[in-house]
């Protein structure tokens, strides 16, 4: 990590948070809807020590010219950082008969990782391991996703713990639980975006010593407070907007007044010192 500007004056911010890459904890996830060349640079010199995966959103790099994503995936790769397509590309490839050429393909493009979800279709068990597996033999770190990205179908805390143990049984690296690009009426969240704490608390139970295997999507600046109060700085987040990374390791070091009232020490300032 390069030094930072303010290193002599605030160099222990927060001595529990996970520092420097690789993480296996604390991992912010950035999901990537529309960013060029020149927008990722600006990203990666800004805030690219604090960020850990990149997600293409949805199918996005479709749309791509060849060239392009090579040198994006390029530079985010220099940064340590893992970059991979959104999990619906690959239920379009499983849909249409083409998933193994998508492992390929996006091997070939220099992808890190693949996403298996199956948000919006119907994946039998042993579909979902076949696809793990094939993601793995090639190479790739694998990261799955579970919940349905259908407001009306609700996917209780027990299916999804047991989906989850099944996936890093297999092998998988991480383990996402959905709640889409806008936060709410998804999964731990309501319609207006909050907590459903009786989901989330019935979810950590479930999971115990997994907890830090999960990826929590958390679009909205509140929902990531929320939950970095709840399980501590070193939370996994994810569906973090590019413009949102440094509000973020922000809430994590307690820079924000949402979690430096609940991180510092002691709100009573002390007397002034020049030593």
């Amino acid at each position: 990590m390069n030094t930072k500007a303010w290193h002599n004056l605030l160099s222990q911010l927060a001595p529990d948070r996970t520092a420097g890459q690789p993480r296996e904890q604390g991992l912010t996830m950035v999901l990537d809807r529309c960013q060029g060349l020149y927008a990722t640079e600006d990203m990666l010199a800004l805030t690219g020590d604090y960020i850990d995966q990149v997600k293409l959103s949805f199918g996005t790099s479709v749309f791509l010219d060849e060239a392009l994503l090579r040198r994006k995936i390029e530079l985010i790769r220099a940064h340590q950082i893992e970059i991979y397509p959104g999990g619906t590309l690959m239920e379009v490839t499983l849909t249409r008969g083409v998933y193994p050429q998508y492992v390929k393909r996006a091997k070939e493009l220099g992808f890190t990782a693949l996403e298996i979800s199956d948000g919006t279709i119907t994946m039998s068990r042993p579909v979902r391991d076949d696809a793990i597996k094939r993601a793995l033999d090639a190479g790739f770190k694998v990261i799955t996703e579970v919940g349905k990205k259908d407001p009306s179908i609700h996917f209780p805390p027990s299916k999804v713990c047991d989906q989850i143990a099944s996936d890093l049984a297999l092998g998988a690296d991480k383990v996402i639980v959905e709640a889409r690009e806008s936060g709410m009426g998804v999964g731990i969240y309501d319609g207006y975006g909050a907590l459903r704490q009786d989901e989330l608390t019935a979810i950590m139970n479930c999971l115990g010593d997994s907890q830090g295997d999960v990826i929590w999507e958390a679009p909205l600046q509140r929902q990531q407070a929320a939950l970095i109060l709840r399980c501590g700085p070193n939370v996994n987040l994810g569906n973090v907007k590019p413009r949102d990374v440094l509000g973020l390791e922000a809430l994590r070091c307690g820079l924000r007044f949402e979690t430096f009232r609940h991180f510092a020490p002691q709100l009573e300032v002390a007397e002034i010192s020049d030593d």
